[in-house]
């Protein structure tokens, strides 16, 4: 009778050989084309913190690539928090998905504490939910207003978190700074301040392909959060 070959367990570097990794229970990879998505990302947005609050500016365009508008009425700030507001900068999908996680984390806590989360604490978290969730491409702004003052944050694509008085992202974001620097003063209100970021998010619209079609403005006070949209000659 002929033997049957006994089948010999496959070697421990054969399982790795999958070609439809990432394996279960990981993430992708971010690739190189990843960190060019996240260069390419048009957009302009600013926080600035005043004697009022916290005043939030966002241009209205969504561009592909930043070389075709896909859409002219984009809202890029949204309310997350009571008194907190965030932007919505980079892969439209990532953006999304973020505020979402964001806004239901905020609830749970309050739900679960009977009190506001703090803006630090608010911070920490969106920094926590950049470097180790799925958001690709990410680099928004955090605006709020809790007991121990006003704060603007940006948050960048690996988590990190940076707080101050006032800040910029996106592709635009090299021209507003200079309009933003030339004409802030520290004692600025939130009228005052809405005036600067839209004469910013303008600047940078006449020069960056990624930006314009009109701006959101986002008035964020111990009363609450406003977000409303504007064409520039109403504003300036």
């Amino acid at each position: 009778m002929k033997e049957t070959p006994i089948s010999q367990p496959p070697a421990a570097d054969e399982f790795h050989t999958d070609p439809y990794e990432p394996e279960v229970g990981s993430l992708p990879e971010r690739s190189g084309q990843d960190a060019e998505k996240v260069n390419k990302t048009g957009t302009t947005t600013i926080g600035i913190s005043t004697t009022d609050g916290v005043v939030i500016a966002t241009d209205m365009r969504a561009s592909l690539g930043g070389r075709f508008v896909s859409n002219k009425n984009v809202q890029k700030v949204e309310q997350i928090h009571p008194t907190g507001a965030l932007t919505l900068v980079g892969s439209v999908g990532g953006a999304q998905s973020f505020i979402r996680s964001l806004r239901a984390e905020v609830n749970l806590y309050e739900a679960r504490r009977g009190e506001d989360m703090s803006m630090q604490a608010l911070s920490t978290l969106a920094g926590n939910f950049a470097r180790g969730g799925p958001f690709f491409a990410i680099n928004p702004i955090l605006g709020g207003v809790d007991d121990d003052g006003h704060h603007v944050y940006s948050i960048d694509p690996a988590g990190g978190v940076m707080k101050d008085d006032y800040t910029v992202t996106g592709s635009g974001l090299t021209v507003a700074y200079g309009t933003l620097e030339d004409r802030y003063e520290d004692d600025m209100t939130n009228e005052g301040a809405r005036e600067v970021a839209a004469a910013s998010i303008k600047a940078a619209a006449e020069r960056d392909t990624g930006s314009g079609n009109g701006i959101y403005l986002a008035d964020v006070t111990s009363e609450g959060v406003d977000i409303e949209g504007y064409d520039f000659d109403e504003l300036l």
